[in-house]
């Protein structure tokens, strides 16, 4: 994250001695990426975070791809995946490679454990529902739109309103970081005036709720290409404060602030955050290009060097025939994709689009889950040919 948050109580330095009431020392712990010179936080916790009771191996996490196919493009109706479960053991995979895993959870459950990602952080897109995300450094609410930010080795859990209905989630687990993109911060990370969103658009966790109860308490962590479960005797929020700038935050796509031309612009304007290897962009209502012979529709292309996906969530994607909300389609690099016959013509003149998708750009190849084949749309990869 690019800018400092304290919560709670902390002590006037760092790595000095930090009292409870009752004379004992709170556990400071230092939270960091890439060893100590990446951004860190740092938490005071009742008990040691090292303290466990249990440890056992819960199974090998593995994602078992389909074998070499024909190069093609690929369409997945993932409201067709079935539903229920937690954000976590509800997960349904699509498409992955050694940098990252996309993949949707329908849910209608609250955990009765706790998790965490030990191999990279997370990206949590909220397609619908309402809820709240428990974690280590405090809640952070869920609504529509919402992009949440999950730092590797952060304990969190969530918990869907089920009065309003099931959750549904697009996520993206990495191996590595997610942040935003360089070019719109200067050099000492504050957000440039020519960025599509800033710091006001970003929220951190909203109350830190310290628990100091005792009993059992369950961490699934992901690691390593297992699930391992750790076993506590104290509640894994037991945190008193923390400051630094590592924390989970959430950005609601719908606070975007798209960048429009003359003529088309390229992908990259929708540009909302970036790993290795990878870059997530957002698309949502604009104003159309504004040339007096201006084509609106994307142009032809090939992306030579990445494979292109979508996720649709509302709206007329005004490119596309036969894509429903839920969709998400491949196209792979080393053949040309664009948009479906009939929709330059109709784009001529059009003022506006009110279409809202998430774009997930790789620059290793993708491959297709195996479970993911029962939701696809197989005869996409011939629906140019379509009037």
């Amino acid at each position: 994250m690019v800018f400092y948050k304290q919560m709670g109580k902390i002590p006037k330095k760092r790595h000095i001695i930090f009292r409870k009431e009752d004379g004992s020392l709170y556990r400071e712990q230092v939270m960091g990426t890439k060893g100590f010179s990446g951004i860190q936080s740092i938490l005071y916790h009742h008990n040691p975070p090292t303290k466990l009771s249990k440890v056992s191996l819960l199974g090998k996490f593995n994602i078992e791809f389909e074998e070499p196919n024909a190069l093609c493009h690929r369409h997945f109706l993932t409201s067709q995946f079935e539903k229920g479960g937690d954000a976590i053991n509800g997960r349904k995979y699509v498409l992955g490679n050694n940098d990252l895993l996309i993949g949707v959870a329908i849910f209608d459950e609250s955990m009765d454990y706790f998790y965490r990602n030990g191999d990279g952080d997370e990206l949590l897109f909220v397609h619908y529902g309402t809820g709240k995300i428990e974690t280590m450094f405090g809640t952070l609410t869920y609504g529509p739109g919402d992009y949440i930010v999950i730092p590797i080795g952060t304990i969190y859990r969530v918990i869907p309103n089920l009065d309003a209905g099931e959750s549904k989630f697009l996520i993206v687990e990495t191996n590595s970081w997610i942040t935003t993109p360089k070019r719109y911060r200067n050099e000492h990370g504050q957000f440039l005036e020519h960025s599509p969103f800033c710091e006001r658009d970003i929220r951190g966790p909203e109350v830190l709720e310290t628990h100091i109860e005792s009993g059992e308490y369950e961490v699934r962590t992901k690691s390593r290409g297992y699930m391992h479960s750790h076993i506590y005797n104290h509640h894994p929020f037991d945190v008193v404060g923390w400051d630094g700038y590592l924390y989970p935050w959430a950005f609601n796509i719908r606070d975007f602030e798209p960048i429009t031309g003359r003529i088309h612009q390229p992908p990259p304007v929708h540009q909302t955050f970036e790993g290795h290897n990878f870059v997530i962009c957002s698309f949502v209502p604009r104003l159309y290009d504004y040339h007096p012979e201006a084509i609106p529709a994307p142009y032809y292309h090939s992306n030579v060097d990445s494979d292109e996906v979508l996720y649709y969530v509302e709206g007329n994607f005004m490119s596309r025939k036969g894509i429903s909300e839920g969709s998400i389609t491949l196209h792979p690099s080393g053949i040309p994709h664009g948009p479906h016959p009939g929709t330059i013509e109709a784009s001529i003149g059009k003022k506006e689009t009110l279409e809202l998708a998430v774009m997930i750009d790789t620059f290793q190849p993708l491959r297709v889950v195996k479970s993911a084949q029962c939701i696809e749309d197989v005869n996409y990869k011939y629906s140019w040919n379509k009037d």
